[in-house]
């Protein structure tokens, strides 16, 4: 949350403790701000309606520990599922495929580690590592509520190649939902071309072959 969330964040804590009948007070609130600040204000608010409703703990007064333990268990699933895509699209399409997601982070995650084309230098034993770097910085966008800006595509070595060679470009593969893959797209910015160094496709494993390639 920013600054600017801090007065509805109050008066929805307000709501909280009025709902289970107890006084909000200054302290409870610094201690509440200093705790979910790093997070999104909507997801605060949800993760404390789900602990109202909750069967087991929604009879009591939810401390800012609880809602952090949504809210982190929360992050980790939805990075995991992203993984998950990626993980996929590397096994189906391949890394000679310029591609588009339809989650941002998923763009500016991977560029941060290096980029699409980054994956094929990855063998199965890096792959586990591979895993938990994604997922611990795509963790970190989400938990800041971040908007960070990222590339439009993530350039594939056939795009790469003809780039360099002035040869026609094919259009990125769309992941996950086509209309929010076309938002990605269009909001993101053009990114400098990754280098091929070191990235032959006759030395890669079969894993990371596009489709065409392996058919």
């Amino acid at each position: 949350m920013t600054p600017h969330d801090q007065v509805a964040c109050f008066a929805l804590l307000a709501d909280v403790y009025a709902f289970y009948g107890k006084d909000f007070s200054r302290f409870a609130g610094e201690t509440w701000w200093r705790g979910l600040k790093p997070y999104d204000l909507t997801a605060v608010k949800e993760a404390l309606g789900r602990h109202c409703v909750n069967p087991d703990t929604g009879q009591f007064l939810p401390k800012p520990g609880d809602v952090v333990r949504m809210l982190e268990g929360s992050t980790q699933d939805t990075a995991l599922r992203a993984w998950a895509q990626v993980d996929r699209t590397v096994q189906a399409v391949g890394i000679y495929e310029s591609v588009v997601f339809d989650d941002a982070l998923i763009h500016r995650s991977l560029h941060d580690m290096g980029g699409w084309i980054f994956l094929g230098s990855k063998t199965e034993k890096d792959w586990p590592f591979v895993r938990n770097e994604f997922v611990n910085r795509y963790r970190g966008y989400r938990m800041r509520s971040a908007r960070p800006d990222y590339p439009h595509r993530l350039i594939g070595l056939a795009e790469a190649q003809n780039t360099r060679e002035g040869l026609p470009i094919a259009p990125p593969i769309l992941i996950g939902d086509v209309q929010q893959a076309k938002q990605v797209m269009a909001g993101g910015t053009p990114t400098p071309l990754l280098t091929l160094t070191r990235l032959d496709p006759e030395e890669m494993s079969p894993r990371y072959l596009s489709y065409q390639e392996a058919a």
